[in-house]
């Protein structure tokens, strides 16, 4: 019975390890590693509060259960 009682336990809790959000900086850094092996070199990656996005299309990445936004930019030379 307790086998049962722990299995079920573990399984109930398993979504929420799995929806465990990333830090801001933690999910920047994946982004960034990703724009720099397509080897962009000019570029600026910001955090900035949901309320400062002025165009939704440079949103690539939410971070703090929504209330932030990781937006780019590519700096033209």
């Amino acid at each position: 019975m307790n086998r049962i009682l722990v299995g079920a336990l573990c399984f109930a809790l398993m979504p929420t390890a799995w929806a465990a959000p990333k830090s801001c900086e933690e999910l920047k850094n994946e982004i960034e590693a990703k724009i720099q092996a397509r080897a962009v070199t000019s570029y600026t990656l910001e955090i900035v509060s949901k309320d400062e996005v002025h165009d939704q299309n440079m949103v690539v990445g939410t971070c703090d259960y929504g209330r932030k936004r990781i937006i780019y930019q590519k700096n033209d030379r």
